[in-house]
């Protein structure tokens, strides 16, 4: 009889690779999709809904993501200070000038578990505006995602 196989917190942990993602020309939501896949750790057979044995993943050139149709000016983000009257509203296009960062990221937190695994998971993202990142010592390798047929 075979048993089957899980795998332990100490093992997800020696697991753990580091991939680069460009963002240059990707649609947000298919690069997003790819990389909480990564996120996650589901590329893995491996891979246990109760353990985050998911891998690290940079995201370089996030201020060039592609918005498809009118998102820029109609996909409206919302924050709340939890004060009565102070429900913050930032359209795309507004937020890729303030904080460019920050629209890969929410659409990477939206994809992955609402709970502390999924804030755990979300730690290893590491996004960035440009081209230049700190992490060339980790030796990440490049994640491949499918652009969309034009």
């Amino acid at each position: 009889m075979r048993k089957t196989y899980s795998p332990t917190a100490g093992e997800a942990l020696e697991n753990q690779d580091w991939f680069v993602v460009d963002a240059e020309g990707q649609t947000l939501g298919r690069l997003a999709t790819r990389v909480a896949h990564v996120l996650r750790g589901k590329h893995k057979p491996t891979f246990a809904v109760h353990l985050d044995v998911g891998d690290f993943v940079i995201v370089i050139n996030a201020a060039k993501v592609r918005l498809t149709g009118n998102k820029e000016e109609k996909k409206f983000y919302y924050r709340h200070s939890g004060r009565p009257g102070n429900l913050k509203t930032e359209s795309a296009g507004k937020m890729r000038q303030r904080r460019p960062t920050r629209l890969v990221e929410l659409a990477v937190k939206g994809m992955l578990p609402k709970n502390s695994l999924g804030r755990a998971q979300l730690t290893k993202l590491k996004v960035y505006a440009g081209t230049q990142h700190s992490h060339e010592a980790q030796q990440p390798r490049p994640l491949a995602v499918q652009q969309a047929s034009a």
